[in-house]
């Protein structure tokens, strides 16, 4: 484990668990997973929010195994490496509010940092509109980290505390075979189900979740994390996890194109709109909240599985905040930004600078 643990440490490390979901991503789009949506966690954490009633929106309604897979996968390599260390009590609030609005911005892009690289590696060019503005966010943050902004320290804390999060994923993952999807069904039991749209186009669950365990292992182990290669680069010109963002997006497009799913363009783009301001300022305030957070969302669920109840109530942040995107009209489509998207854009942007600048440690 030790030299596992050396090898995962090292940038061929990095660069192999970036080349390995790069590759699987688009192979989980294959199978069955929405368009140049192989892997979203922000917008398979939506359609959480959807199966679970927290949101009516009918056309993204699943309990994705992916997310499930991932907290148990680094719960599994944190236990397997001695790594599973209970902490929380770091401005719990904060984090949550963060987790809100980081997945306001997304849904106002439509994906996450990891879908961005996805979208861009099948040909979508209105992906490098999310990633500079996740970039900018990216760097508004590490002006807030350079003026002395801290969210405290978090504390050990009991065991129980950093089993919740993966106990709850357990929870849903036991509900999802309970409750299976039945064919043109819109609900069985207590989960809702899409019956078309995004959130009717899923792999086969069994493989769904036995790739989304393989990366939450692997990526617990590397500490992969596209905000933090980014901050990294910014702040102390460290390429180490950017080596990771470049493969991933490297092999994703070279699986693109052996799949023939590489289909370059503006528009007709799946789940995908061609407002380029608002795709830039989604990914603005999305990456503005990771950055104050500490973590991209797919590293949040990586904490989370290692004990981290704080990244565990970034989690749920995001859960809710898809809730509210979706039961108040602020989600984009196809079509376009919602109703209330751009307000809630500004309103997230000055909530983030509000919690950057006032929440500084004084020399």
């Amino acid at each position: 484990m030790g030299q596992m643990k050396n090898f995962f440490g090292s940038r061929w490390g990095i660069i192999s668990v970036g080349a390995f979901i790069g590759v699987l991503a688009p192979l989980l789009q294959k199978l069955g997973n929405p368009g140049n949506m192989g892997v979203c966690v922000a917008c398979f954490e939506r359609d959480i929010a959807g199966a679970i009633g927290l949101h009516r929106a009918g056309v993204v309604q699943y309990l994705r195994p992916e997310i499930l897979g991932f907290v148990l996968g680094s719960l599994i390599a944190a236990y397997a490496s001695k790594e599973f260390r209970p902490r929380a009590g770091s401005a719990p609030i904060v984090r949550f509010v963060l987790g809100a609005f980081a997945m306001i911005g997304a849904l106002v892009f439509l994906g996450c940092p990891w879908r961005a690289m996805l979208r861009l590696s099948a040909g979508d060019w209105n992906a490098i509109l999310g990633l500079l503005g996740l970039i900018g966010g990216i760097w508004i943050g590490t002006l807030f980290l350079k003026g002395g902004y801290n969210l405290g320290r978090s504390q050990k804390t009991y065991t129980s505390v950093g089993w919740l999060m993966p106990l709850i994923m357990l929870g849903f993952l036991v509900l999802l075979f309970m409750f299976p999807q039945v064919k043109g069904e819109a609900k069985n039991g207590i989960l809702f189900y899409s019956t078309k749209g995004p959130g009717a186009m899923h792999a086969p669950i069994v493989i769904s979740l036995i790739v989304s365990l393989a990366i939450g292992f692997l990526a617990q182990r590397s500490r992969f994390c596209t905000m933090g290669a980014f901050r990294d680069l910014i702040l102390f010109r460290i390429p180490h996890l950017f080596y990771g963002v470049v493969a991933l997006i490297a092999f994703a497009f070279l699986t693109n194109l052996i799949l023939g799913q590489f289909h370059a363009g503006f528009a007709n783009q799946p789940v995908a709109h061609t407002m380029h301001l608002w795709n830039f300022s989604g990914m603005v305030l999305a990456g503005l909240a990771f950055c104050l957070a500490g973590g991209c969302p797919g590293r949040q669920l990586f904490l989370a599985g290692e004990g981290d109840g704080d990244a565990a109530v970034f989690v749920l942040g995001m859960i809710v905040g898809a809730a509210f995107a979706h039961n108040f009209s602020l989600a984009s489509s196809p079509r376009g930004v919602g109703p209330h998207g751009i307000a809630a854009v500004i309103i997230g942007l000055l909530v983030c600078s509000f919690i950057g600048l006032t929440m500084r440690q004084k020399a």
